[in-house]
């Protein structure tokens, strides 16, 4: 398991862009908290604080597909370190302004959420040129699921530190200014500067126009609905249980348990179709939410929340792979964005279906809740198995070496400028025409 590991972390550029990729992620990652931080220290209330944290997820939402349409279109560096600054501008400028007025907060905010970078999708649109081999990259997209959830627990830590040896404002600049520090850090290295998505067909639906990967977003929608659930049910459970940090306990499990999986799911090589294996996943993954229902004691709920969490890694590496394979060519930053978009959207809906739910039936009937998003997702793949099974023309859902049976169409082509996934001269990825 290590020796795969390291074989791939010695590969050249792979940690320079992986820890890039995820310092740069560091804004996008701490923004809620660190948003409602500084909103209730300049004397706001929870309800603006709120509201400005919905305001940067949905500009988020929105701004991350059509960045990554810009930059499957002009490149990486011409896109993502100059959305990065904006985007750090727009934090400085709230840092300066702080809530009075509120409309220039809330500008302020906007301008913040929609110039985030797409660094995430543009990390495993690098992978393909720095890993030879699908079963190398199929790894990275595991160690990248496990990358997250060590970001996501280390984030909300450094935020606390900052704001305890300094100021909320504080926190605001320094978490911004890494942003844009991991950012140049990535787009100055070779495999971004040269990076150049493969030709694609002018369409307004852009990535959207493949039925599969509209499949994948509809699924991970309601897995994303699921961990926003879970955030504010483990909330409830700890008010009930009289000590706060029991949520803290829960959610640290669930992430546990999603680093386990993902890292024992990236060490072993996987035969069939990763569309076939996504339901099993997706499966498991709701089967692990339904017991979270019995709200049983501290000791067992935390264990729960660690089961809970072992599937939700590997559901993720895997709908990467299930991504790569769908995305119509030269669209593949834009349908990685799509996925982080419709992911948060679900997680936002989450929160806000799950809590007019306990008010009515408690901490049981908001983890029912997140149960319940489980089983939808497994429907919504259940019901789209055929658009996921088929392959669109133009798309590059060829077959991969040791994932689906029979071979690809011969390769067309490719230009030396090439070196996506989409134009991939590698065995086992087919390099696809326009659409």
């Amino acid at each position: 398991m290590a020796t795969g590991y390291a074989e791939l972390l010695r590969a050249r550029h792979a940690v320079r862009l992986l820890v890039g990729t995820l310092i740069g992620r560091l804004p996008n990652a701490t923004a809620a908290l660190v948003i409602v931080l500084f909103t209730r220290a300049e004397g706001g209330g929870y309800t603006l604080a709120g509201v400005l944290s919905a305001v940067y997820g949905l500009a988020t939402a929105v701004g991350q597909p059509l960045l990554g349409r810009l930059v499957d279109l002009y490149g990486q560096p011409r896109v993502m370190f100059p959305a990065a600054l904006l985007s750090a501008l727009g934090m400085a400028l709230f840092a300066l302004v702080g809530i009075d007025p509120v409309t220039v907060a809330a500008v302020a905010v906007l301008l913040a959420g929609v110039a985030t970078p797409p660094l995430e999708g543009g990390l495993r649109a690098l992978w393909p040129g720095v890993l030879k081999g699908p079963e190398k990259v199929h790894r990275a997209y595991a160690l990248d699921a496990v990358a997250q959830e060590v970001m996501f627990a280390v984030g909300p830590l450094l935020v606390t530190l900052i704001v305890a040896y300094w100021n909320e404002a504080a926190a605001l600049l320094v978490i911004n200014g890494l942003g844009v520090f991991g950012a140049l850090s990535v787009v100055v290295s070779p495999p971004s500067r040269t990076w150049r998505s493969a030709p694609r067909e002018a369409h307004w639906l852009g990535a959207l126009r493949s039925a599969g990967l509209l499949a994948l977003l509809g699924t991970f929608f309601f897995v994303g609905l699921a961990l926003g659930a879970i955030a504010v049910a483990a909330v409830s459970y700890a008010d009930d249980h009289g000590e706060a940090l029991i949520s803290s306990y829960l959610l640290s499990a669930l992430g546990f348990g999603a680093l386990v999986g993902g890292v024992v799911y990236g060490a072993r090589h996987w035969a069939g179709a990763p569309e076939r294996r996504l339901i099993w996943l997706v499966l498991a993954l709701a089967a692990g939410y339904m017991p979270l229902v019995l709200v049983p004691g501290v000791v067992a709920m935390t264990a729960l929340a660690g089961l809970s969490g072992v599937f939700l890694a590997p559901a993720l590496a895997c709908a990467f792979v299930v991504v790569d394979r769908h995305a119509p060519s030269g669209t593949v930053t834009e349908a990685f964005s799509w996925l982080v978009t419709t992911f948060g959207v679900g997680a936002a809906a989450g929160t806000a279906v799950v809590g007019p739910v306990i008010e009515r039936g408690g901490a049981s009937a908001g983890f029912a809740v997140v149960g319940a998003g489980g089983v939808v997702a497994l429907l919504v793949l259940l019901l789209t198995k055929r658009a996921l099974s088929a392959v669109s023309p133009g798309s590059r859902s060829a077959p991969v070496a040791g994932l689906a049976a029979g071979p690809g169409p011969a390769s067309a082509p490719v230009t030396a400028t090439e070196n996506d996934r989409n134009g991939a001269a590698e065995p086992g990825f087919r390099t696809g025409r326009q659409a």
